[in-house]
């Protein structure tokens, strides 16, 4: 049986590991042109069918999506292939960058429409916007805990202020914040020296470490003259500095990894889980990606492997 932790102080039970699924569904329109699908490209269905598969056997049934993904594509995609199935389902709030507050009532019905259910495990605000009153946006979302649709309440891309207006703001409801979204990984450690992850510990809050690989870079696969797909290729760090400062960071992963038979990037994901209350979920097109990231939950790191890989990303912490 796989190791399961609850999304904060709520009843929601996940696995260590989680899967996002950001690019799966088809997406249409100017949907084809989001930064996701330039970035990562498609999926194909029969694909998608064999990784949501594989993640069932590997025991891990977490699973994120957002309204805003392939314009609900990606939740109506997650949707076919969980119905009936056990799994633990969180989307996000809003469905477009200009959502506001009272519209949260009728996006949530649609997200349970695409996602075929009465009710979303953990429903999260997918960035701070000053378009959003964060205790207004809050008590909606207490309103849809109380009438059974959402089971736990989180955010995502929050500040640790932003995060304790919202703890606040559902204490007054008697709900606890579950959970705080944010990118970490070991190319990108800013929630250790931003305040975020230390107010999760503080809160009883679980962080969710979206892009733990950083974009596929700690895999290791693009420093033998592979480019990454798409606008990747113009980003940190796949140019300049951080590029040749990611060969050592790769070098020690899998000097690592060569003494339990894992690669790279199963080392860096096994980084993120060896932090208390931390649940990273990297995305995966196919079934052969999902089975490399579950390999992580099957070996643990010695407290001075993980000093080792702490001290060569320093650079990365700011």
């Amino acid at each position: 049986m796989a190791e399961t932790v609850t999304l904060g102080r709520t009843e929601v039970r996940v696995p260590r590991l989680g899967l996002g699924v950001m690019i799966w569904g088809e997406a249409t329109g100017a949907q084809r042109f989001m930064p996701a699908k330039s970035s990562y490209g498609g999926t194909h269905a029969a694909d998608e069918q064999a990784a949501f598969d594989a993640s069932l056997a590997a025991e891990i049934n977490f699973f994120d999506t957002a309204a805003m993904y392939s314009a609900g594509g990606s939740e109506r995609r997650l949707g076919e292939l969980a119905e009936g199935k056990a799994v633990v389902i969180a989307t996000k709030f809003p469905p477009t960058p200009f959502g506001r507050a009272q519209d949260l009532p009728a996006a949530l019905e649609s997200s349970l429409g695409n996602l075929r259910r009465s009710s979303v495990d953990l429903y999260q605000h997918h960035f701070p916007s000053r378009r959003v009153e964060i205790p207004a946006l809050l008590e909606l979302m207490a309103d849809a805990v109380e009438a059974g649709k959402i089971k736990a309440v989180g955010v995502s891309n929050y500040s640790a202020a932003q995060m304790r207006t919202a703890y606040e703001a559902l204490a007054k409801r008697g709900i606890p914040l579950a959970s705080n979204q944010v990118q970490y990984s070991l190319l990108h450690r800013q929630p250790e020296t931003n305040g975020v992850l230390d107010a999760c510990r503080e809160l009883g809050i679980t962080l969710i470490a979206y892009q733990p690989l950083a974009s596929g870079a700690l895999t290791g696969k693009y420093l033998d003259g592979s480019r990454p797909f798409g606008i990747r290729r113009f980003r940190e760090p796949f140019r300049g500095s951080k590029f040749q400062a990611l060969r050592p960071v790769v070098t020690l992963l899998r000097l690592i990894g060569d003494r339990y038979g894992k690669s790279s990037g199963q080392v860096a994901l096994r980084w993120l889980l060896e932090q208390e209350n931390v649940v990273p979920i990297p995305g995966a097109k196919n079934a052969d990606q999902v089975r490399h990231n579950a390999g992580a939950l099957s070996f643990t790191l010695t407290p001075d492997e993980v000093r080792y890989l702490n001290e060569a990303t320093q650079g990365w912490r700011t």
